[in-house]
């Protein structure tokens, strides 16, 4: 069970605009008690977790960890994700050209090092 070690910055960065639907560690909004945004929220986050799970990212195999890292950059690169509907309520998730760059680069390096 690898798990690597990654820069602070890019940990904060990846918990701001990905934890949310990409973790364990889920930060409900206040809208969550309200249906049907409840549903809606839930439904997505369970799908998000379902793609890519950062807490279970020790468990996967080389080939899967490899597949994600092409994903995660590609859906950066194209700018994807985080998605708008996400940043349009959480602003702060929106990652600027610069964090862009400093986590595409990071992920291109976990995955040349597979």
């Amino acid at each position: 069970m690898l798990v690597n070690k990654v820069p602070t910055t890019i940990q904060n960065k990846l918990q701001i605009s990905c934890y949310d639907c990409h973790s364990n560690n889920t930060g409900y909004p206040w809208y969550n008690k309200i249906q049907p945004a409840a549903w809606f929220l839930e439904d997505h986050i369970k799908e998000g977790k379902a793609e890519l799970n950062f807490n279970e990212w020790g468990e996967y195999s080389d080939r899967r960890k490899n597949s994600k890292l092409r994903s995660i950059i590609s859906q950066i690169e194209d700018d994807e994700m985080p998605l708008d509907s996400y940043t349009l309520i959480h602003t702060d998730a929106k990652l600027s050209e610069d964090g862009r760059t400093e986590i595409i680069a990071f992920m291109t390096q976990l995955k040349n090092d597979l």
